[in-house]
């Protein structure tokens, strides 16, 4: 029997569709729609209500983007060919080859070797999964496998059509919008991925309104309680911060038309996540985050945003580092406004944006925007293929990237990431991700300057290749005349190349060079460093089975070509061989906490210390008291010191962190003598968060001995820490040592 409330959703979204559609347009949806509702008749969502309305409610919002026809109705099937027994060739059919190019783009892949769709649907028909493929139980660590592969498909579909892009947004936001019906582990995981991957791609395609929805509903499932706290201290100002809003936007209102500006003012909307990020890099409470007052000005031109910006810094004090000119300079995603923060008439800081209609056009819906309008189409066009040849010359290495997992892991750094703009010695603007270091930018300029990389100088200065760029910085890449890159390039421990841009140019490099010399530069690199962690003899055969190579050789040659970081054969130890058990063989596990380990409620870097009178060990209840010029004393909450104060208004609420599990392995480093070399590995191995148990120096004829005991969590951490130590000035070797 027909669900008669299936009728009513469909009549929203025909209102949805923008004036500009066609009466062919509007039959093209509602065919659509007929096809959808007929393939997931009897399935349900996980909250009860008929499976179409997620369809509807995906349609309903590329409409309000504004999209072309065609979108929406692949919105409306996106999930057919998925769930349901409607085939790619019945779409082509049925819809054309457009249609059926974008539900493929969106289409989780199931046909992975070793993995079973499962029953997907219940006796009943009800879909409740929907979020991913079934997994056998004897396979569920392919479940990552099978994510990361289905994103890969999606950004390479991307890559070919934006729409694609624009359907997995809708999707994602919709079934954001109702995670509330999942399991709890389902909802961290899908909340985390879209905190890591889409916000930051809606982002980087400049659609703001879906960017902060899908960061807000993210945030609410991985940190529900700073979620909560954040919302209420909003809800509690709310009626005092709009009431002090009409007061300002009157004020604006007025000092604007007195010299002939017209504008929109409207207060901003504050976002939850931007607040908690804004409180995390500024180490600041909910208090005294700045942007918690801020307005918006829409203007009609350029030329007003500048008059205004003049008359509001005239009329009130501008706040020192807080102007910035995004019109100028737009951002990497063709964002363009102008922002500023003044003191205001009741002393304290007003955040102020200033754009035209169409900046706000471009800021709220981004890629989208190219879809709005119909008149200033050329230029339109421009931006809009501006927009789509960026994103492409930002993923140019993605059909080097085989790896599913790696190549999520690249968008995340390469694509996702901030960004840094620096100048070449001509004075040429390249834009990188954030963190990238001068080999970075040498390959970005140019492969065979990349291979002939040897030094660096930023703004005139020798800096070593490892070095974080900024945005501002001048670069000058010193050449060998000929040669290639060197493998320790590719040693994630050292730091020096963080884009896949490059790391695909060194890969390419090192895979010309023979087998041969792969083999046994990689076997020799292999047993180096399972000597230097002291680890006992390793099955190859094995290992190599486990890390998915038929033989060892071919294990060997991918380690030489940089295909497989070491790191990654030490990480696989770790997991077979459990790593306590390595570890161990030289001296017991032991348990710590130190006073880092205790979180304040609502506070950030507040200086603790543990209260002598009661000595807590972790698993007591405690509360903290804050004492004058100390910060706060921890103390258990049955101490008599406690119990008999009457200041309670300076008793803290507090909590035990993480407590670790540590290691402690003896190393011993060679060297030659130098002053400072000891401070250098202390400061070294403090940066890496380790605590040294021992320590002894022999120092004879120059050549210096020091024995350590150093406690870690793992061998990739002792892995990274021995590397990092060989790479300081005059060290030679830096390894672990067996008791005995």
């Amino acid at each position: 029997m027909k669900d008669s409330t299936a009728a009513i959703p469909l009549e929203k979204l025909l209102e949805q569709l923008p004036d500009t559609y066609t009466i062919a347009d509007r039959e093209l949806v509602q065919r659509a729609y007929r096809v959808a509702e007929e393939a997931h008749r009897l399935q349900k969502r996980a909250s009860g209500e008929p499976y179409i309305n997620h369809c509807l409610a995906v349609a309903g919002i590329l409409a309000d983007l504004r999209v072309p026809p065609e979108v929406v109705a692949a919105g409306l099937l996106h999930d057919t060919v998925e769930d349901t027994d409607v085939s790619l060739n019945v779409l082509r059919r049925d819809f054309g080859n457009t249609i059926a190019l974008l539900v493929d783009g969106v289409t989780k892949l199931t046909n992975l070797p070793r993995v079973s769709r499962g029953d997907q649907h219940a006796e009943n028909g009800a879909n409740n999964g929907h979020e991913e493929p079934v997994i056998e139980p004897a396979l569920l660590g392919r479940k990552q496998d099978i994510v990361s592969e289905t994103l890969r498909k999606t950004f390479l579909a991307m890559g070919d059509d934006v729409r694609v892009v624009l359907i997995k947004l809708a999707d994602r936001l919709h079934n954001m919008r109702t995670l509330g019906y999942m399991p709890e582990q389902k909802r961290r995981r899908i909340a985390q991925e879209t905190l890591d991957i889409f916000a930051p791609l809606a982002n980087r395609l400049g659609i703001w309104q879906i960017k902060w929805e899908l960061e807000d509903l993210a945030f609410r499932y991985v940190n529900p309680e700073k979620y909560r706290e954040i919302a209420e201290q909003l809800a509690e100002k709310r009626p005092d911060r709009e009431s002090q809003l009409e007061g300002i936007k009157k004020n604006l209102i007025e000092l604007l038309e007195r010299h002939g500006i017209k504008a929109e003012i409207s207060g901003r909307p504050k976002h939850i996540y931007s607040i908690y990020k804004k409180m995390q890099q500024k180490g600041k409470p909910f208090d005294l985050v700045r942007d918690v007052r801020a307005v918006r000005l829409i203007v009609p031109d350029v030329p007003s945003c500048y008059s205004a910006l003049g008359l509001i810094h005239t009329h009130w004090r501008p706040i020192p580092g807080e102007f910035d000119d995004y019109i100028a300079a737009p951002k990497d995603n063709f964002y363009q406004s102008l922002h500023t923060a003044v003191i205001y008439d009741d002393k304290r800081p007003l955040e102020v944006q200033i754009r035209t209609r169409e900046m706000h056009e471009n800021a709220e819906y981004g890629i989208a925007a190219h879809w709005r309008y119909k008149e200033g189409t050329q230029q339109r066009d421009k931006a809009f293929e501006q927009r789509v040849n960026w994103l492409r010359n930002m993923m140019e290495w993605r059909s080097d990237v085989k790896d599913a997992t790696e190549f999520v892991e690249s968008m995340r750094t390469d694509v996702f990431q901030d960004r840094v703009y620096v100048f070449t010695p001509r004075g040429d603007i390249i834009d990188l991700p954030a963190g990238s270091t001068p080999i970075d930018f040498a390959y970005h300029v140019h492969t065979d300057i990349g291979h002939r990389c040897r030094g660096a100088r930023i703004n005139g200065k020798l800096v070593p290749l490892y070095q974080d760029l900024k945005t501002g910085d001048q670069v000058e890449i010193l050449t060998a005349k000929r040669g290639g890159p060197s493998r320790d390039w590719l040693n994630p421990n050292l730091g020096l190349v963080k884009t896949q841009r490059a790391r695909s140019k060194i890969k390419v490099w090192f895979k010309k060079q023979e087998d041969e010399q792969n083999l046994a530069q990689g076997r020799a690199a292999l047993e180096r460093e399972i000597q230097r962690l002291g680890l006992p003899e390793i099955n190859f055969e094995k290992m190599a089975r486990e890390l998915g190579f038929k033989k060892p050789d071919e294990m060997f040659i991918a380690l030489g070509n940089g295909d497989l970081p070491v790191g990654n054969v030490i990480h696989k130890v770790s997991e077979v061989e459990e790593n306590g058990d390595i570890l161990t063989a030289v001296s017991p596990a032991r348990e710590s906490t130190s006073t880092d380990a205790v979180e304040v409620v609502g506070l950030k870097g507040l200086l603790s210390s543990m209260a002598r009178c009661c000595n807590p060990t972790p698993g007591d209840q405690i509360v903290g008291y804050i004492t004058r010029g100390r910060g706060a004393t921890i103390h258990r909450q049955d101490c008599p010191n406690i119990l008999r104060t009457k200041d309670r208004e300076r008793l803290l609420q507090v909590s035990w962190g993480h407590v670790e599990r540590t290691f402690p392995v003896p190393v011993q480093i060679h060297a030659y003598d130098r002053q400072g070399l000891m401070g250098d590995i202390s400061n070294l191995l403090s940066d890496e968060g380790i605590n040294i148990v021992n320590v002894s120096v022999n120092v004879k004829e120059s050549l210096a001995d020091f024995r350590l005991v150093v406690e870690v969590r793992d061998l990739t951490q002792l892995s990274r820490i021995l590397t990092r130590i060989e790479s300081l000035p005059n060290v030679m070797e830096a390894r672990r040592t067996n008791p005995g």
